[in-house]
């Protein structure tokens, strides 16, 4: 597996779920900074009971950045270890990629967050799953694809 690679796919996916979040928490009425302060929180307690919507606060904004990143390239890390080992078609990587994002969401929103960051629930479930899937479609179409060469599998 080519960690550097599969580091970029992880933060180029970290990005683009990023932009259909916020714009769409700007448009559900959270704001535009929501998902970012409300990430922050997860460390920064009294941020739980921040208001929306969400006013620019420089230090959650930029916290709620790293977190979001760091969750972003660890879980691209598991994907990239699971299946880099197999020689699977690019569309078959969109959607393990789509499906790995599903199952993200669906443990971090009914597990996780209720208990270490509840705050996130305030934001549109529609839209973080669509955000979600986003960022596993971005992951897999970006995700280094192991090739055969004489007989086994390297990274591309």
């Amino acid at each position: 597996m080519n960690v550097t690679r599969v580091l970029g796919a992880s933060l180029l996916a970290s990005l683009v779920m990023g932009m259909v979040e916020m714009v769409s928490e700007a448009a559900a009425g959270p704001g535009f900074w929501s998902p970012l302060v409300f990430i922050a929180a997860t460390v920064l307690r009294p941020l739980q009971s921040v208001p929306t919507p969400v006013p620019f606060m420089a230090l959650p904004v930029a916290l709620g950045l790293m977190g979001h990143m760091m969750n972003s390239m660890v879980l691209g890390i598991v994907f990239g270890l699971i299946f880099s080992r197999f020689a699977i078609a690019r569309g078959a990587l969109l959607g393990v990629g789509v499906g790995y994002a599903l199952l993200i969401f669906a443990t971090t929103w009914y597990l996780v967050l209720p208990v270490i960051d509840p705050v996130m629930l305030k934001l549109n479930p529609a839209s973080f799953v669509v955000a979600h899937v986003m960022w596993g479609a971005a992951l897999g179409l970006t995700m280094p694809r192991p090739v055969e060469r004489a007989g086994r599998l390297t990274a591309a």
